[in-house]
């Protein structure tokens, strides 16, 4: 099925497309209490509750992890049309693992390590709900800007709340308090506006399929994506660089300001905010599956960049480091415009929400053990680290590029779309949520 290629941003159109007004203001809620919290949750740990941080952070770790069982149950869900709700469950999800840290006695890691379960599972679910009702709303190329938009919208509100917290804590162990409070108020409000929009996908035809290549998902089983999966577990890593690898190499083998990392940080979220959408625009005239190859090869320049950069050393080390950095985020960025992207346009629309749910157990399972993963090869020096990260990078670009899409069965008849064709609003009529 041919696409249209999107060669203009159109505001009002990109918000439709990205499920309506009134959605965009949840994410924009959900997205500002995330960064009041999320970032300081081994802070709340350490400051609040009085734990260890090595006993915090294997909290926060087990919860993602074992948060990641419930992606099975979403995309079930998914797949039987819910949509709004799923997201507004995530939220809703979220503002319960708020209480439980609010209701944590100090001293306690175990009610802290449910309340990161409960967080946790909110977070997975998220991501594969919010992609399953964009592609409900919209389709083809207007459908992965409406997923770069919400990227975008996501990573400001974030950004914002997390200066926000950081001018707080000054307030201490109150001023975390308050700010996790706040948190769960914004779940709940983003949960409500959500709900709101009462959309929910009309069930798909019996799979008969019209064209499973680069373009629009069509009807038959869930495509298998294993080397696409694979590659992603991988490619996820550069979503930790900014906020683990870089510190971590400035501050302990540079011996920098801990300002470079913070400098850093900032500039990625503001070229992710500024870039995200357009870049995913200008770079829709060429199939997907291309352009995640291609941000893989980018991804892996940056990490040589960091390898050279790193051996400079002295005055000039911390600098290189924050150059290339802008390269490592371009990356990023491009990674993030087409990955998802493929993935809704591979899937069979009856099967949207599973086949969403395994790509994000893959997100995940990376982003779960990249931290790991980099401090361990971080003490054997930057070849090993380095090194290392852009020859997985490099290797799951190449598995990617040559991986086979499942070719379409003939067919007699056409599968419901993935598209705004499907959409059902329930209790209201129109479009624009």
């Amino acid at each position: 099925m041919a696409t249209r290629t999107v060669t203009t941003i159109r505001p009002r159109a990109l918000v439709r497309a990205s499920g309506g007004p009134r959605y965009a203001v949840a994410l924009a809620v959900d997205a500002l209490g995330t960064g009041l919290l999320r970032p300081f949750l081994l802070l709340y740990g350490v400051m609040v509750l009085r734990l260890s941080a090595p006993a915090t952070g294997i909290a926060m770790t087990v919860g993602v992890v074992v948060g990641l069982l419930c992606m099975p149950t979403v995309g079930r869900w998914l797949d039987r049309g819910a949509r709004s709700t799923v997201v507004a469950a995530s939220m809703l999800v979220r503002a319960l693992g708020v209480v439980l840290l609010l209701a944590t006695p100090a001293g306690h890691v175990w009610p802290f390590a449910a309340a990161a379960l409960v967080l946790g599972a909110g977070n997975q679910a998220w991501p594969a709900a919010h992609a399953a009702l964009v592609a409900t709303v919209a389709r083809g190329r207007e459908r992965d800007a409406a997923l770069a938009a919400g990227r975008a919208l996501r990573n400001a509100g974030l950004g914002v709340g997390a200066l926000l917290a950081t001018a707080c804590l000054a307030g201490g162990a109150a001023a975390l308090q308050a700010l996790a409070a706040v948190t769960g108020l914004a779940y709940l409000t983003a949960a409500a506006l959500a709900w709101s929009v009462h959309l929910r996908a009309r069930p798909a035809a019996p799979p008969d399929g019209d064209g499973a290549t680069d373009g629009e998902g069509a009807g038959g089983p869930a495509p298998r994506m294993r080397a696409l999966l694979a590659a992603n577990v991988v490619y996820v890593f550069c979503l930790n660089v900014p906020e683990i690898a870089l510190p971590l190499v400035l501050v302990t083998q540079l011996h920098a300001s801990p300002v470079w990392s913070a400098a850093i940080f900032v500039a990625n979220t503001v070229l992710v905010v500024a870039l995200q959408v357009p870049l995913t625009v200008l770079l829709s005239r060429f199939a997907r599956r291309t352009v995640l190859a291609l941000a893989g090869v980018v991804l892996a320049a940056s990490y040589l960049g960091f390898l050279a950069a790193t051996s400079l050393g002295g005055g000039w080390g911390a600098p290189a480091v924050a150059a290339v950095s802008v390269v490592c985020t371009l990356g990023e960025i491009v990674y993030a415009g087409s990955a998802t992207a493929l993935v809704t346009a591979l899937a069979p629309a009856p099967v949207l929400g599973r086949t969403l749910a395994r790509f994000e157990l893959s997100t995940g399972f990376g982003l779960a053990v990249s931290p790991a993963a980099i401090t361990a090869l971080a003490p054997h020096g930057p070849t090993a680290l380095w090194g290392g990260l852009a020859a997985a990078t490099l290797l799951s670009a190449s598995a990617v590029a040559t991986e086979k899409d499942r070719p379409a069965r003939p067919t007699t008849g056409h599968a419901a779309p993935v598209g705004a064709s499907t959409a059902v609003r329930t209790g209201r009529a129109g479009t624009g949520g």
